[in-house]
């Protein structure tokens, strides 16, 4: 695509610094919406919690990308906790669809983010984007979260919403955490190991981001995993290969429980989840496999 006015949520993110850098690598010009007095030129002032966005900040925008939103496993779930990680991605998502509504001239494209969440645990059974919303906490999340970016459709706006996998990578998320205790040989499969993990790398989650920016053809869920799911067991005899450490240890589901609380039922259940309308519009995997996305993670000059 040629170069682009693109404003982002989220920047300071994992998947926010990485697009952002991939963006500006290839002349886009970013902005970056943040929650404080915007400091420098390529900032726009925001605040979700009041649904207030600095529309001017968007003047010129072919495109926004909405990223932000408190961190699924970052506390223990207490209901104050619940409370935020919801209002963080309703909120945020209304106050960002409707900024965007409010424009004489909207971007062509919303990208909002979402997550396989939405289909809770589907066990061994494979999903893609036609399966309807799983029961639970995070699924009636993804639900609400989703809706809330109407008034952006509703004002003729492309929307796409990014259902995200587990994304492989050693500077934050889920995964980020694995990396250190692998490394020090403390790794192994959690629960049983049966479960289905829907990974995608960085790298991977990256570009498909900016293929649905750049794909007019594409609106509504996608999902962001690699081909194939893995089971949790899978994914940690690939950690032992390419670290080359052994992973005897496991965690018992009832150890898991008294750790995490109510969010052990969301890391113990299987998410087979298929990326058919990622793949049916042309994108190509650069790591499809599990190890070799893995790898990615570890040879930065790779991404």
């Amino acid at each position: 695509m040629g170069s682009m006015r693109i404003a982002i949520t989220g920047s300071n993110g994992l998947i926010g610094t990485a697009l952002t850098r991939s963006l500006r690598a290839d002349g886009h010009d970013v902005v970056r919406l943040v929650r404080h007095p915007s400091r420098a030129g390529d900032e726009v002032e925001w605040d979700p919690s009041r649904q207030y966005v600095d529309v001017s900040g968007l003047y010129g925008c072919e495109a926004v990308v909405h990223l932000a939103g408190a961190g699924v496993a970052d506390h223990r779930w207490t209901d104050a906790y619940k409370k935020e990680i919801r209002d963080s991605r309703v909120l945020g998502t209304a106050a960002i669809a409707e900024a965007v509504a409010s424009l004489d001239t909207p971007p062509r494209v919303l990208v909002c983010g979402s997550a396989i969440g939405f289909y809770g645990d589907t066990g061994d059974r494979a999903v893609d984007e036609s399966a309807p919303p799983g029961e639970g906490f995070l699924p009636s999340v993804c639900v609400e979260w989703e809706d809330a970016a109407a008034p952006a459709t509703d004002a003729g706006v492309r929307t796409v919403f990014a259902r995200t996998g587990l994304v492989v990578a050693r500077e934050g998320g889920a995964w980020g955490r694995l990396f250190p205790i692998f490394r020090a040989g403390l790794g192994g499969r959690i629960g049983d190991g049966r479960q289905y993990w829907s990974f995608i790398s960085l790298h991977d989650h990256v570009a498909a981001l900016r293929h649905l920016i750049d794909t007019e053809s594409l609106s509504g869920p996608v999902n962001l995993t690699a081909p194939e799911p893995v089971t949790n067991r899978e994914v940690t005899a690939a950690m032992g290969r390419v670290l080359h450490r052994p992973t005897v240890f496991a965690v018992p589901s009832a150890a898991l429980r008294v750790a995490l609380g109510e969010f052990s039922v969301d890391v113990l259940s299987s998410q087979r989840v298929r990326p058919r309308r990622l793949l049916e519009s042309g994108f190509t995997f650069a790591f499809p496999k599990i190890d070799e996305s893995i790898v990615s993670a570890m040879t930065p000059a790779a991404r």
